[in-house]
């Protein structure tokens, strides 16, 4: 399985002066756009709306921040408003933290992975069923 990163700018909602651009990895397994807590304060104030319990991938479960709302634009589809989960992560061997881009905001942005291409492509019609 291959990996797909794309590049995505977060703004506070309320202070459209705090951005975020970063690459984050597409996880349709998750469903929150998935933050480093480290990473909070450059995005100046936002809103915390509550607590999540997290199941990771190695089944460990953790406290979150769910926090909004704040503008989302990933890549080069429909920018959103959603909300952000923060969670405590540990950055790789370079220091490096990998953040990731759930199913929700894909969805809500008209993004859809393509699995032969290994990339995100515009969802054609929305699905009302």
């Amino acid at each position: 399985m291959g990996r797909i990163v794309a590049q995505v700018k977060l703004t506070n909602f309320s202070d459209p002066t705090k951005t975020l651009a970063v690459s984050a990895l597409v996880d349709t397994g998750s469903a929150y756009i998935t933050l480093p807590t480290a990473w909070r304060e450059s995005l100046g104030e936002v809103e915390r709306l509550g607590e999540v319990d997290v199941e990771r991938a190695d089944q460990s479960v953790r406290k979150a921040c769910v926090c909004g709302p704040i503008r989302v634009r990933i890549g080069e589809f429909r920018p959103i408003v959603g909300e952000v989960l923060f969670l405590d992560m540990n950055p790789d061997d370079e220091g490096e933290y990998e953040p990731l881009i759930g199913y929700i905001a894909l969805e809500q942005a008209g993004a859809a992975v393509d699995m032969l291409g290994h990339r995100l492509v515009h969802v054609k019609r929305v699905d009302l069923k």
